[in-house]
């Protein structure tokens, strides 16, 4: 890895997608939430392809897309508990375009890895339950992290580290609080 002007401005551009990402668990109007969700994905997509990492900027489209059909839906219908039809449809579009997404730009098994990561978090935020958006959050942050291993983020790595124990010691406190 060459630390090239190109691959500096590809971290801070990585280290604004994760500030803007904390930012929004601070946030209490989901508007202003989805607002802030959306910069971060584009400082997440600028991060990708100056890193050439095609498939994470792929995947960030998805995600776009993804947010975009659940703030639709839950304004339209409200937030509810139980899935319906409409939802597994949705859940299997999402999941096709990733797929197809995957395969234009495939560069490797471990360009994928940025695949699985969006689809289980997909789901995560797709089912209703705190408690498994908790435990998927830790394969998720695992992936993510390898991830940035591949496409050799520096501060990817460091952040989604840190996002990663977070997501285990909030399932940790989830389950032992699910115990008493």
């Amino acid at each position: 890895m060459e630390l090239t002007t190109t691959y500096i401005i590809s971290q801070v551009f990585t280290i604004i997608m994760y500030i803007l990402l904390a930012i929004t668990y601070y946030l209490k109007n989901r508007k202003t939430v989805l607002i802030v969700s959306f910069l971060s994905l584009i400082a997440n997509a600028i991060a990708y392809i100056l890193l050439d990492a095609y498939t994470g900027l792929a995947m960030c489209g998805v995600a776009l897309v993804r947010n975009l059909i659940f703030i639709i839906d839950e304004k339209k219908n409200g937030k509810r508990d139980e899935i319906n039809k409409k939802d597994i449809i949705v859940l299997i579009i999402l999941y096709a375009i990733s797929i197809v997404s995957a395969i234009f730009t495939y560069d490797g098994f471990l360009s994928l890895l940025s695949v699985f990561a969006t689809m289980l978090y997909t789901y995560s935020v797709w089912q209703k339950k705190t408690n498994i958006y908790k435990l998927l959050g830790i394969p998720i942050g695992i992936l993510w992290v390898w991830y940035n291993i591949y496409i050799k983020s520096i501060f990817g790595i460091v952040l989604e580290g840190i996002l990663l124990i977070c997501s285990t010691i909030g399932y940790l406190l989830e389950t032992r609080k699910s115990k008493q």
